[in-house]
């Protein structure tokens, strides 16, 4: 009898985890690799929560560059672009620029979306089949207008989605606070939402840690503090990984690492376009927001969105292009509850009474959109990384799909548009 053939993951968070239970299920004898003490302290630790399909529009939409230059240097607006950050990301920062030219655009578009519901499907039979318990709420987001003509172009967006699938519903103001009560304050001020009922949200990090004792029960091995340091390969393949314990090898192995992962790639001439923008969120705890915020809110115009996570109040937001740099920005954070809190008013009084806890992290963000999922030049490496700021939404899919290519099956999603071949210039 044949022994099971063996698979390294790098890269211990969200994406990581999902890449090594699928690979488990398809019968992979599987280690994972994770720098840090655990799993999903990094990107997936405290995002914004949401799994939204109704997102998949990449953020390089016509027009991002006027945006990008009227708000340089501002630290209270939704993109900053750091100056100290041009020398490091001009080659991704112009491939992001070209690659929002309409036609591009609305192919990444598309693009995330069918892999976004096709993810959905995949997260809704994990968590069915495991019985998995993360704070998931499955009643939509609501996206809320205050400029009318932003509510047309995204009406007009979502109609242009909905024949690929996706579901929407524009409100007025009168309708939008039917739906939502505690947006009643700003009846006046507002243009009207859209809700999309397919979205889901819920605490990634909490799912992630289910999934990982999962996957332990089904035989995958866990090493902590084993940091990558390269890659390498002999013969047209790759041959190991190197950490600092040692030399580890496998059958085959796959890139999740995140932004970490094109430091990985480039030596061995694979050219990976990723670049971290970091994110920002803060965390109230200690009442049912379950029970008081209906759905998921995303602030169109602000860019922050608000997520209840059973006894917790997730508010998340802003993109700062400004390297690797991890340093938490108290002003940025104070940025995204500030308009929280305008938004909801009713949170203010949760807020005065409870220690919030700040969180920054790095969202691994392609320059044209999509993931990059597939296959490399070498046979036995695969890569599954750069889902910016839809991890959770693409996660369970790119997963799935890319176990599926690993083990020679034909995935069920057609990977062309995620190929890290697209880079190969």
């Amino acid at each position: 009898m044949a022994r099971p053939r063996s698979a390294l993951v790098v890269g211990g968070g969200l994406i990581g985890v999902l890449t090594a239970w699928y690979l488990a299920e398809r019968g992979f004898q599987v280690a994972v690799l994770e720098r840090r003490e655990g799993t999903a302290l990094e990107t997936s630790y405290a995002n914004g929560g949401l799994v939204t399909p109704s997102q998949s529009d990449p953020w390089n939409a016509p027009g991002t560059l006027l945006h990008l230059l009227r708000w340089l240097g501002r630290e209270d607006s939704p993109l900053l672009l750091r100056p100290r950050a041009l020398p490091g990301m001009w080659r991704w920062g112009l491939e992001f620029l070209f690659a929002s030219r309409a036609a591009h655009w609305w192919r990444a578009a598309e693009a995330n979306l069918r892999l976004g519901l096709y993810s959905v499907a995949a997260l809704k039979a994990l968590r069915a089949s495991l019985k998995l318990e993360y704070e998931a709420l499955s009643v939509g987001t609501l996206k809320v207008f205050r400029d009318r003509d932003s509510l047309e172009r995204s009406t007009v967006l979502a109609r242009s989605l909905a024949p690929l699938g996706l579901e929407y519903k524009t409100l007025d103001a009168a309708a939008t606070v039917d739906m939502e009560p505690l947006l009643a304050p700003l009846t006046e001020k507002l243009a009207g939402a859209i809700h999309y009922p397919a979205d889901e949200s819920g605490d990634a990090q909490l799912f992630t840690r289910q999934l990982e004792r999962h996957a332990r029960d089904a035989g995958v091995r866990f090493q902590f503090g084993a940091e990558v340091k390269s890659v390498r390969a002999d013969g047209g393949a790759v041959s190991s990984v190197a950490t600092g314990a040692g030399e580890l090898t496998a059958d085959v192995y796959v890139l999740a690492a995140a932004s970490a992962s094109p430091a990985l790639a480039a030596p061995l001439g694979i050219r990976l376009p990723i670049y971290p923008v970091k994110g920002y969120s803060v965390t109230l705890p200690g009442m049912d927001w379950t029970r008081r915020l209906s759905m998921p809110l995303v602030d169109f115009e602000q860019k922050v969105v608000i997520t209840p996570l059973g006894q917790r109040l997730r508010i998340a937001g802003t993109a700062e292009f400004a390297g690797y740099d991890l340093t938490l920005n108290r002003r940025r954070c104070a940025h995204i509850l500030r308009h929280a809190l305008e938004l909801v008013p009713e949170i203010a009084s949760q807020a005065e009474h409870v220690e919030a806890q700040h969180w920054a992290g790095l969202r691994p963000m392609t320059c044209d959109g999509p993931p990059v999922v597939g296959a490399t030049a070498y046979p036995n490496l695969f890569i599954n990384a750069g889902h910016g700021p839809l991890g959770w939404t693409l996660g369970a899919g790119s997963s799935r799909a890319l176990a599926d290519l690993v083990a020679g099956r034909k995935p069920e999603l057609e990977l062309a548009p995620y190929r890290p071949a697209r880079f190969a210039r």
